[in-house]
């Protein structure tokens, strides 16, 4: 039963997670809403009697990664120039947050008539006080997704991100010292109030100690350690001996498994391998760790709770903005710092939730615990709808959201955002400049002809100069194709813009009208008739629906020359070429179309050769001589770049490497359907994923033979 409530957590948080993305929503507020579907306020098919405790130690693995991770962020080096600005604001706007959470927390209690039985007046100031530690807490998670997502930059970027990291730092060491003060008050003790204070700090120093040593036992373990899988799984096993060794000693996890981050990132190596390693285990236990939090988020037994979520949400962000102003007027800080830092903070999940655990964890604060998980859930809830929101306002506001006025409208890591990828596939992207290179010399007599059809209006002239210099390197013609209705009559500007294409390229255009009910035949016919030597077809547009699929395979399987598919997208160059290989079959494919490309004036051409991770670095040293040597063995050279990588996803490193370039060439196997549907296609798969444009050729077996 605990793995069916394993995989039902897993795959319904990401699957709503997914659904939350297309609404322009973080990833955690899919997972929390997965979460509240599963558990009692929905389908109630994951809750206490199901799987009971048995996914605690899922919980517990997340915290020391959060926390970890959280470490990676507090960066003396960077941290040293604003550090004047960072620590003060820091300091306000923690204390801003914390007293209005309480203050907003304890006075509704009190005069709202909210009572809990059996409670008295030091109880009520235990809540407030351990709701206002939680409300410390900002989402590192949020805010840096919109900070990519903006591509911002600039004094107001560096601040927000220094406060967001130093944030959840002052959000665990407070909350350590909460902790400590409400363990003396619940137990009975009867010291002395200063060594209430001795002892809550003790134990945060403590707890600091134990994550340093360990930070500095980490650094020399992976100094020792080769690969990233010894790293992870070495980095991983002490990483949970310290927050094991913290609960045994009763000290804070979070915050030992912080200083552990701070060491490692703070040392000369900076040596943060270690933390991209954990990228890789990270995301299944975080789905996991955000839908189990939403499942106790139960709207029928909310009640009052629903009410002080509200109201805690609404305290701890004005307690941020507040606090936020009053201590950039101390500092001296820009007015924009004051005026929008402060909704830059509203984004709260990881940490907070993993501070509520730990509540509910320790056996002296359960009564807290039950009261406290829905309030702060739901102010997270809120939070995570609202914040991304707030900050993406705010980065906007100063002027830092660079990515915004790019006119291919980027996203992060360079993709594009749906709109600007829509355009750009359509008629209204696509844009193909004047021929600008030498004017070419025909051949007459020719030696055939290059056929091309199949082409859009805005696509015309782009397939008209293909056609024309791979004719150029075959000494053909090129030949346009136009495939009509049997007894449609016939139009006199069927091929207007191909000719001013190929006329302003120094060429004279063939034509050919096909009488024919199937564009396939008809095309097949055309090429046939006239001996062509290339067929050049143009993909579809974005948004086009026809049976274009149907007339590539027909015509790829029925001709006996190469068949060039282009796809275009915005603004047409071939200046730098990306050519992806998997084996030097697919060289011999479209090397022809290379030489062609080159032959018209000089090109930068990378031929990545891709190739497992697991591979040794003599096979691909290997390699790189096999094709080197099969390259000096051709009668026409190329000028070409050799990129030979390891990689465990092919079309990820294509994706990366085509970033740079203007035309991505490369070759695509006919298979037949049940194999496509097997196997499946890496040309179809860079078709549909990468946002540049192509040529895919198709070569005949009968040619691959020779």
């Amino acid at each position: 039963m605990v793995t069916l409530g394993f995989a039902i957590l897993i795959a319904t948080g990401l699957l709503v997670a997914k659904i939350c993305q297309r609404f322009r929503l973080p990833s955690v507020t899919g997972y929390i809403l997965a979460g509240v579907l599963l558990g009692p306020s929905g389908f109630n098919l994951i809750n206490s009697h199901s799987v009971g405790s048995n996914l605690d130690h899922f919980t517990n693995i997340a915290l020391v990664l959060i926390s970890f991770g959280i470490g990676e962020h507090v960066e003396l080096k960077k941290l040293r120039r604003y550090l004047h600005t960072v620590a003060v604001i820091s300091i306000c706007e923690a204390i801003g947050a914390f007293v209005c959470v309480f203050g907003a927390i304890f006075c509704t209690m009190h005069f709202a008539d909210i009572t809990v039985e059996g409670w008295q007046l030091q109880n009520y100031i235990a809540l407030s006080l351990l709701l206002a530690a939680v409300g410390l807490a900002t989402a590192p998670a949020a805010t840096l997704l919109v900070v990519r997502e903006l591509k911002a930059s600039g004094p107001f970027t560096t601040n927000l991100l220094a406060i967001v990291a130093i944030d959840n730092g002052l959000a665990i060491m407070i909350f350590g010292f909460v902790i400590a003060f409400e363990q003396q008050i619940t137990g009975g003790a009867g010291d002395p109030f200063y060594l209430i204070f001795l002892y809550g700090f003790l134990s945060i120093a403590q707890s600091l100690l134990l994550g340093i040593v360990t930070g500095f036992i980490l650094d020399l373990v992976l100094k020792k350690l080769k690969s990233k899988e010894e790293r992870m799984t070495g980095g991983l096993a002490l990483l949970l001996l310290c927050s094991e060794a913290a609960t045994f000693l009763g000290l804070s996890s979070l915050l030992a498994g912080m200083a552990v981050g701070f060491v490692l990132v703070n040392r000369a190596e900076r040596d943060v391998r270690l933390f991209r390693a954990l990228n890789n285990f990270e995301p299944p236990i975080y789905v996991l760790f955000f839908t189990l939090a939403g499942t106790h988020l139960d709207f029928m037994a909310l009640g009052s709770a629903g009410v002080l979520g509200f109201i805690y949400f609404l305290a701890r962000i004005s307690g941020k903005i507040t606090g936020v102003a009053v201590g950039s007027k101390i500092a001296g800080a820009p007015k924009t710092i004051g005026r929008y830092l402060g909704i830059g903070l509203v984004p709260q999940a990881g940490v907070a939730i993993g501070l509520i655990f730990l509540i509910a964890a320790d056996p002296a604060l359960g009564a807290y615990s039950t009261i406290i998980t829905p309030i702060v859930l739901t102010g997270v809830f809120l939070s995570e709808l609202v914040g991304p929101v707030t900050v993406r306002f705010a980065v906007q506001q100063v002027g830092e959201a660079h990515g915004l006025n790019q006119e291919d409208g980027n996203g992060a890591n360079g993709v594009l955002n749906p709109a600007a990828d829509k355009h750009l596939r359509s008629p209204q992207g696509i844009g193909i400049p004047p021929w600008t290179w030498t004017k070419l010399s025909p051949q007459i007599p020719s030696n055939g002809v290059v056929a091309f059809g199949g082409s859009h209006v805005a696509t015309a002239a782009g397939l008209a100069r293909f056609a024309t210099i791979f004719a150029d390197h075959q000494k053909c013609l090129p030949m346009a194709i136009q495939v009509v209705e049997p007894g449609v009559e016939q139009k006199t500007d069927y091929f207007s813009r191909e000719l001013k294409e190929v006329t302003s390229m120094g060429y004279p255009l063939v034509t050919e009208v096909i009488p024919d009910k199937s564009v396939a035949s008809g095309i097949v016919a055309a090429v046939e008739y006239n001996d062509a030597k290339m067929v050049v077809l143009g993909a579809p547009l974005y948004g086009v629906v026809d049976n274009f699929q149907n007339i590539l395979e027909n015509v790829a399987r029925h001709v006996l020359c190469p068949v060039v598919l282009v796809r275009f997208f915005g603004l047409l160059h071939t200046e730098r070429i990306l050519v992806p290989l998997v084996s030097l079959d697919d060289l011999r494919e479209v090397y022809p179309v290379i030489v062609a490309l080159d032959g018209i004036g000089e090109h930068e051409i990378e031929l990545l050769y891709l190739f497992s991770s697991e591979e040794a670095e003599t096979v691909l040293a290997k390699k790189e001589e096999e094709l080197t040597g099969w390259l000096a063995e051709q009668q026409e050279k190329v000028d070409v770049e050799i990129n030979v990588i390891s990689t465990d996803a092919r079309l990820q490193a294509i994706q990366e490497a085509a970033e740079s370039v203007d035309l991505v060439v490369m070759g695509a196997s006919r298979k037949n359907a049940l194999k496509k549907f097997f196997f499946g296609s890496l040309a179809d798969a860079v078709v549909a994923k990468v946002q540049k444009n192509m040529l895919i050729v198709y070569m005949p077996d009968v040619l691959l033979e020779h």
